[in-house]
């Protein structure tokens, strides 16, 4: 679901995607990032995925098929830049390799080399065992997911589905190397999804920020990564 566009710069504007069990609102809106994009002269775009925010919320899993639908149907006919936060920056990865040349300028937090391997369905289960309450006492991880899954305005059994989605096919270097954009891969350095090495440098114009003392599910509010964002979206 397409949230907000404020029309206030000659530049193209910016696509701001959540991570799973977030929201534009949540992850951009409410700490005041999309207004400070604002303020720098950037027209912004909010997207909800599917089974976030206020966009529909499905329980079938194959209703997720398209991870990227929601985010190439706002780009229609368009060059833009974007930004996207874990399952928004594999969202993007997705638009990307549908359409190579569809971004000037990529952001993407909170996702590493993994994205080269095929999707293990025990990584989902474990997220789901969060969401059911059924995860061991010691996965701190799967708790926190859960956490997440059951914030205010989340449907859970949603959540569960995007998890149970079809997958498509894995994400290449290949793919990567296709992709014309500016791209910068920001990571924190106590982030699960490390190391993020090989996809920095897969791209054909990238780098790579590793955020100092920052988890995954702190990222976002970052100040390090908040001003990485200004200068990288400054024009």
């Amino acid at each position: 679901m397409l949230l907000t566009m404020d029309i206030n710069s000659a530049s193209p504007p910016v696509l701001m995607i959540h991570g799973w069990a977030g929201s534009f609102k949540r992850t951009w809106q409410e700490p005041g990032i999309e207004s400070l994009l604002k303020e720098s002269g950037r027209t912004v775009v909010g997207i909800d995925l599917l089974g976030h925010g206020l966009a529909e919320k499905p329980h079938d899993p194959a209703a997720y098929s398209d991870l990227s639908l929601p985010i190439r149907n706002a780009a229609t006919h368009q060059v833009v830049d974007a930004v996207g936060f874990s399952l928004g920056a594999i969202a993007l990865l997705h638009a990307a390799t549908m359409n190579p040349h569809m971004f000037r300028k990529l952001m993407l937090v909170g996702i590493g080399d993994n994205i080269f391997e095929p999707h293990n369905p025990d990584d989902s289960e474990v997220i789901i065992s969060g969401i059911d309450g059924t995860a061991e006492v010691g996965n701190t991880l799967a708790r926190q997911f859960g956490n997440y899954a059951r914030q205010s305005g989340n449907d859970p059994d949603a959540l569960r589905a995007m998890l149970q989605r079809p997958r498509g096919a894995t994400f290449t270097r290949d793919n990567a190397l296709a992709i014309t954009a500016e791209v910068y891969l920001i990571v924190g350095d106590r982030d699960f999804v490390l190391p993020a090495d090989e996809l920095a440098t897969a791209f054909q114009n990238s780098k790579f920020k590793l955020l100092k003392n920052c988890d995954h599910f702190a990222s976002t509010e970052n100040f390090s990564l908040i001003d990485a964002m200004l200068d990288f979206f400054k024009d």
